[in-house]
């Protein structure tokens, strides 16, 4: 099949893995897509990234969970059949989802090339969709989406490799791009955080040119920052020695940290006029003093993923500068398993799920 009328009344019912509750165990659960508009396309799910963030909201610790919830929001699939007003893909077309599948398309944000803003964004799983449909995610064997929220996958890139910069990667590109075309010789960065994001941040650093200095809780990642990602530096945060040797020498702390941690420490490392970007949800409060921003002129702002302009960009820039993703691909009946050794950071550096590769019944 190729396009459809105005409207596919498809009911059709796909299969995927769902959290029933807070406990957050994920199991085979069936459900039926939304009707497919004009506007959209149906896909067939192939791989998944797993982000940190699933395992918030799986376990009802961000954004109240509406069970039984079917998380992914780093999905790359095929396309299937187009609604009769899509004219951005056609069938057979390798393409992403990231963390959004709608906005209101008429505020200042959406009107700017910003929707990741908008009041009414709405989420690619755990949302409520303008028909009133809940939102279901990629862990799942296709997805239904209006074409504004699909980005083209590049030739040269492969769909595994892509899934995590629908997420991952946007998240650490988008704070980062505002430093293309500086007029400094050579920007200090720091990447707080060798995770998922964490990774991301320091290649696509390094690929803007900039030197990377990586700031970890341990020296456990120190040999893989330097001889597999290209960092620079490499600062432990529990040795005060090497702390005090790093004060005052970053332009910018890209914080990718996804649980509560100390702001002071950090703050002491940023330039007058550096930027501490925080990208790491944390389901509890952060906190500093303000008088270290105060008198060192320092900035502590956040970033939300990405627009669908700045997804599209991360993919064709991590092909133009042939950067790879540390990936571990694992299938579907894996993913309790992938998301315990998530918590304890025991994965370099992001899951993808093989979700067609998968058995989901």
């Amino acid at each position: 099949m190729s396009k459809g009328g105005s409207e596919m009344d498809t009911g059709r019912r796909v299969s995927g893995w769902a959290a029933r509750d807070s406990a957050g165990v994920l199991s085979p659960y069936s459900f039926t897509l939304r009707n497919t508009g004009p506007e959209d396309v149906f896909l067939k799910v192939l791989y998944c990234g797993i982000d940190h963030s699933d395992l918030h909201q799986i376990r009802d610790e961000i954004h109240m969970a509406n069970y039984p919830l079917v998380p992914g929001h780093e999905v790359v699939g095929e396309v299937v059949e187009l609604g009769s007003q899509v004219e951005k893909f056609k069938v057979g077309d390798l393409v992403g989802v990231g963390c959004m599948v709608g906005s209101c398309g008429d505020c200042v944000c959406c009107n700017s090339n910003a929707e990741q803003y908008c009041n009414n964004m709405i989420f690619t799983y755990n949302g409520i969709y303008h028909d009133g449909t809940q939102t279901q995610g990629g862990f799942a064997s296709a997805m239904v989406v209006h074409q504004k929220f699909i980005v083209r996958i590049p030739e040269k890139l492969a769909a595994e490799q892509a899934a995590p910069l629908l997420c991952a990667g946007v998240t650490a590109y988008s704070p980062l791009k505002q430093f293309i075309g500086s007029n400094k010789s050579q920007i200090k960065a720091g990447i707080l955080g060798l995770g998922g994001v964490g990774h991301m941040g320091v290649l696509i650093a390094k690929a803007m040119g900039h030197h990377v200095t990586v700031i970890s809780s341990s020296d456990k990642k120190k040999d893989e920052a330097f001889k597999v990602l290209g960092a620079d530096a490499f600062v432990v945060s529990s040795n005060a020695t090497e702390m005090e040797r790093a004060a005052g020498s970053l332009d910018y702390i890209l914080d990718t940290i996804p649980a509560v941690h100390p702001l002071e420490a950090y703050l002491s490392l940023l330039k007058f006029d550096g930027k501490l970007l925080l990208v790491g949800v944390s389901a509890e409060p952060l906190q500093f003093n303000s008088s270290n921003l105060i008198l060192g002129k320092k900035w502590i702002g956040g970033s939300f993923i990405g627009s669908m302009e700045e997804t599209q960009e991360v993919l064709d820039f991590w092909v133009e500068k042939g950067l790879k993703s540390m990936i571990e691909i694992v299938k579907m009946d894996y993913v309790n398993k992938a998301f315990e050794r998530m918590e304890r950071n025991d994965v370099r550096y992001r899951f993808v799920l093989d979700v067609s590769g998968s058995e989901l019944v």
